[in-house]
């Protein structure tokens, strides 16, 4: 499936590759060429423990945000070693679906090393001309 010459298939491809990735020069190198230099990750709905924290001191929900090569190598390398480094692994449920010209969403599963599915979420990925993720808002829930 293409979005204006963008083949949709291998972003998410790609973008589910460089949470999975062992290799930390690899998955250096996957998020460079997938993401914008200014690209952000957005935590839409963070974990119930800073939900009820912002709640007891009267905040909205926080949305959290990584922004640039670096903050997103930290944060996958992070993911990496809570889930990927401890047996799981993150796969896609479903079709890649264009929302807009150049938005798409991808819906994923995080699987056990027997397939049994624990966790899941949605990723609304926005690109820029040249198909590079400029912000990825990431909605977790168990799927």
């Amino acid at each position: 499936m293409t979005n204006n010459g963008i083949d949709l298939n291998d972003i998410a491809a790609r973008y589910l590759a460089q949470w999975n990735e062992s290799d930390p020069e690899a998955r250096r190198k996957l998020i460079r060429d997938l993401w914008a230099e200014d690209g952000a990750q957005i935590l839409v709905d963070p974990p119930e423990a800073m939900r009820t924290a912002a709640a007891e001191l009267n905040f909205p929900i926080p949305a959290l945000e990584v922004r640039g090569h670096h903050a997103l190598e930290r944060r996958v390398e992070r993911a990496y070693d809570m889930f990927i480094g401890t047996g799981h692994r993150f796969v896609q449920r479903g079709e890649t679906t264009a929302l807009l010209n150049h938005v798409i969403a991808i819906t994923w599963s995080m699987v056990t090393e027997d397939g049994a599915v624990v966790g899941g979420g949605l990723d609304v990925l926005a690109l820029d001309e040249d198909g590079r993720i400029r912000t990825d808002h990431q909605h977790i829930a168990v799927a």
